[in-house]
């Protein structure tokens, strides 16, 4: 198996770590950063694809990923694994379905709860002993899912109509048009920002720059939260106006 996952602030990585070493410990995990990723992708026919969903649906980059390399995914056996905060209704499904595009079989399907990503909403944030159980209770149960695929019964979690209209009625007919294109609604505190070049450096769109020692934001984010999350100085929002805390998944660990 080979796992290829997309994550801002680690909870899709560290998901999909997990999953793969329990179903082989000599499993492969590659970033879709990584240019590493399409190799491995190429010579291996088992595939375990982790992303963060956003309003039920997928992360424009990732979108983007799966369609530039559509010549990948012809005859692959794909098991997809979907994280979130709340809901999602059919994450692994919406993958699922651009992944079939390209001639991908999907063998199964997991959503996990995890701590929530989005630091600029207080309605969102909960305690950290509240947010080390979710991560516990979704070690458990992406356990047992690897454990299940290795016996030959993969789970189905967000595969099928009735999952399918869980997802579009509970958030995407409302707020799917958001991640249609990339956002242009990062903001940055200029009385805050120092100029470290953090944020400019892990951003995975590269939508950050460094001028006159501040932070610059342009119009390609994907809304992955990792430069808000990572900031030294809180210096960035983007749904909210502040940020209320910070998340990155080893504070939970």
């Amino acid at each position: 198996m080979v796992g290829v996952y997309f994550s801002g602030t680690g909870n899709s990585r560290y998901v999909l770590e997990r999953f793969c070493h329990k179903y082989d410990s000599d499993s492969k995990v590659f970033s879709i950063e990584d240019d590493n990723a399409k190799e491995a992708v190429r010579n291996e026919e088992l595939i375990a694809f982790s992303y963060p969903v956003q309003y039920s649906t997928v992360p424009k980059i990732v979108r983007e990923y799966i369609s530039e390399n559509k010549d990948l995914w012809k005859d692959k056996k794909v098991f997809v694994i979907a994280t979130m905060g709340l809901f999602c209704g059919d994450g692994a499904g919406m993958l699922g379905r651009e992944l079939k595009k390209y001639g991908a079989e999907i063998i199964g399907g997991l959503h996990v709860k995890m701590p929530d990503s989005i630091g600029d909403v207080k309605l969102l944030k909960y305690p950290l002993e509240k947010n080390k159980e979710t991560v516990r209770k979704a070690v458990e149960k992406t356990d047992k899912a690897a454990l299940l695929l290795k016996e030959g019964r993969p789970t189905k979690e967000g595969i099928g109509t009735l999952a399918f209209l869980a997802g579009f009625f509970g958030q995407r007919l409302y707020f799917g048009h958001m991640t249609r294109q990339y956002s242009g609604k990062l903001k940055i505190d200029n009385d805050k920002c120092i100029g470290c070049g953090k944020c400019e450096k892990i951003c995975p769109m590269k939508n950050i720059s460094i001028e006159e020692g501040k932070a610059v934001a342009n119009n390609r984010c994907t809304m992955c939260y990792r430069c808000i999350n990572n900031c030294p100085k809180q210096a960035m929002t983007l749904l909210g106006k502040t940020v209320v805390d910070q998340s990155v998944v080893e504070k939970y660990l």
